[in-house]
């Protein structure tokens, strides 16, 4: 028995905006590959960014470049999984100036830089190159595109001024180096992931959402919460061997803010998940009216989804992470 999604998926190319910068109303729907153009008017709510999340066995590493239209926020990070070490640098540009931000996901170059980091994603057909470097780290890295793979696409309206355009693109193969110091620490395709998360668009002024993101070989998990609860539009999706399967209910979720590290469980009719810690990044940003909050937590996934066709995916083994954040913005 098929339980497809009700929501609209959206299938030729669309502006994301209005010529007024009004969110289009054709382009509200979902897709399996990036076809919005984020055409975003106007200065102040805008917000742009590049989130690539790298899981391999020795390695987390998390890149961002962004622009908030008022300050450019990037950041590299790495986390080394037998030691628990950390390594972190985070930089404030104001205005964000000198980053740029392709209008199209998959297409053109990001680059960001400042206070001795460098990030540089270059976006092409055949797959993306990553490269960030700060004192003492070194990411060198391709995420090649596999044949026939399928990311979720998303748009979530809050209103014709207020409006996000996600691509969660999860359980790319990805190789080359990560350099620490002196030491070369290869990167494998034959056991490691990356995760894209691409947005662009014009946020409220304060907002909290939930995001887990689970890949292993020809499997992933891509769930969300909160921020788009009662829009019409979630950003949950199972995928198997590249095909994306949208689940279109919202999910409850339950975790301990007082214990991160506890198990959280997501759930709903076509999801029933557990996710189960083994590191908790915290960042906290306050700068008067301006703040943040993340925890975002790295572990493996158990429990099941069910695809389109009504079928039950075991999930457990999956790696990846799953985090609260509260911003003000």
């Amino acid at each position: 028995m098929d339980i497809l999604t009700s929501e609209r998926e959206i299938t030729e190319p669309v502006d994301l905006c209005l010529p007024d910068g009004r969110l289009n109303p054709e382009a509200v729907g979902w897709t399996r590959r990036p076809l919005h153009r984020g055409n975003l008017r106007g200065w102040g709510r805008g917000k742009r960014w590049e989130y690539w999340g790298i899981i391999t066995p020795s390695h987390v590493i998390g890149l961002v470049a962004s622009s908030l239209d008022y300050a450019g926020v990037h950041g590299l990070y790495v986390l080394d999984r037998a030691t628990g070490e950390e390594i972190a640098k985070d930089v404030v540009v104001p205005l964000a100036r000198g980053a740029r931000f392709p209008d199209r996901s998959g297409s053109g170059t990001v680059s960001a830089a400042g206070a001795g980091l460098r990030i540089e994603i270059d976006q092409r057909p055949e797959g993306t190159w990553l490269r960030a470097q700060a004192p003492g780290v070194l990411v060198d890295l391709e995420a090649p595109m596999p044949e026939g793979h399928e990311s979720l696409g998303v748009v979530v309206p809050w209103g014709p001024r207020r409006f996000q355009y996600t691509v969660k693109d999860l359980a790319r193969p990805v190789r080359g180096r990560l350099r620490l110091g002196t030491a070369e620490h290869p990167v494998s395709e034959a056991d490691s992931f990356a995760v894209l998360d691409h947005g662009r668009g014009r946020w409220p002024y304060s907002i909290t959402w939930n995001w887990a993101a689970g890949s292993g070989r020809g499997l992933a998990v891509q769930l969300g919460g909160r921020w788009t609860d009662g829009t019409g539009m979630t950003e949950n999706a199972l995928f198997v061997e590249g095909r994306l399967h949208k689940i279109g209910e919202e999910l409850a979720w339950e975790y301990d803010r007082s214990d991160w590290l506890r198990p959280w469980r997501i759930s709903g009719a076509r999801v029933e998940a557990r996710f189960h810690p083994f590191h908790e990044k915290v960042a906290r940003t306050e700068l008067g009216v301006v703040g943040s909050e993340t925890h975002q937590c790295f572990g493996h996934f158990s429990g099941r989804a069910r695809a389109d066709d009504g079928a039950w995916i075991d999930l457990d083994g999956l790696v990846g992470w799953a985090e609260e954040a509260r911003q003000r913005w």
